[in-house]
């Protein structure tokens, strides 16, 4: 089989104005890194990656430093075509296919809440050692808690941090676009469960963030179409709670732990918030053994 080379099969969307998604991944039978398992194909390129980036005249604020070093190449080089000088990044949390790109950027202002700093630092060992490396690990060199305001060009912007997905995560809100950059705390077809034993704190935080005010959100893994025609509805974060709930349910029905995807999200899937896509029956299957081991089952 032959293997695209990094970030050949990279798309370019614009789902909002001053907004770029960089777009990678769900290419039919095909796999960037190897056939064994890994974390960029198994956790990124086969679900699909999307990371982006708000411009607005010389500067730029990139969402997520992608899943490689030639992804991270691209995304500067068009920033720097279309005429920005000043790039900053913040990082949504703290999971190698969201910072694999740092080197690039290291130049830069890297923003990342001070959870997503210390994680990174914790794990900085593994990380330059995985499959595949992503050594040298750049760090951030500024960090916030819980909320941080700036500005890109004219355009505000809000970094907002919630625990969903990841404990450490960040959210952009772009309010005069009624925007949401969710990162990974929203997925289609569904949430990546890392850290079973807090996911009634997710919830907590997904219920806060379906009060705020924006229109569309735009996730990290998701579907191509979905987020080339501007991003999810609101409904997306009702999915996603009726799917974690679910999952907690498990521990106490084994007849529901053992349903498949296509079964246990029918209801979520009728909606149309999300949809099912077949390579997500992995990622549920070990969603459902995390949940029950976390409750040592």
């Amino acid at each position: 089989m032959t293997r695209p080379s990094l970030g050949s099969t990279m798309r370019l969307v614009r789902p909002a104005h001053n907004v770029l998604g960089f777009y990678d991944g769900r290419v039919d039978g095909v796999r960037i890194w190897s056939d064994e398992p890994n974390w960029l194909d198994d956790g990124a390129y086969t679900l699909g990656i999307c990371t982006y980036a708000i411009v607005d005249g010389s500067q730029a604020l990139v969402y997520d430093t992608h899943v490689s070093l030639p992804h991270a190449r691209f995304i500067r080089r068009t920033l720097e075509a279309m005429g920005a000088t000043s790039i900053r990044v913040v990082l949504s949390h703290w999971h190698d296919d969201h910072i694999a790109g740092n080197e690039v950027f290291q130049d830069c202002e890297i923003i990342a809440n001070r959870l997503t700093a210390s994680a990174l630092e914790r794990a900085r060992a593994d990380i330059e050692s995985g499959n595949p490396p992503i050594k040298p690990l750049v760090l951030p060199n500024r960090t916030f808690e819980n909320s941080l305001s700036l500005t890109v060009g004219a355009i505000p912007v809000e970094l907002r941090q919630v625990e969903i997905h990841s404990h450490d995560g960040t959210v952009l809100v772009m309010p005069d676009a009624g925007l949401l950059f969710a990162g990974d705390t929203l997925e289609d077809s569904v949430t990546y469960v890392s850290e079973p034993e807090r996911l009634a704190e997710h919830l907590i935080d997904l219920e806060r963030m379906s009060g705020w005010q924006f229109d569309r959100i735009l996730p990290n893994h998701g579907s191509f179409e979905a987020i080339e025609a501007g991003g999810y509805d609101k409904s997306f974060i009702a999915a996603t709670d009726a799917y974690v709930r679910k999952l907690l349910a498990c521990r106490q029905d084994s007849n529901l732990a053992k349903q498949d995807l296509k079964t246990f999200g029918a209801d979520m899937f009728a909606t149309t918030a999300v949809e099912y896509f077949a390579p997500y029956e992995a990622v549920h299957r070990q969603n459902v053994e995390a949940v029950l081991a976390a409750n040592g089952q």
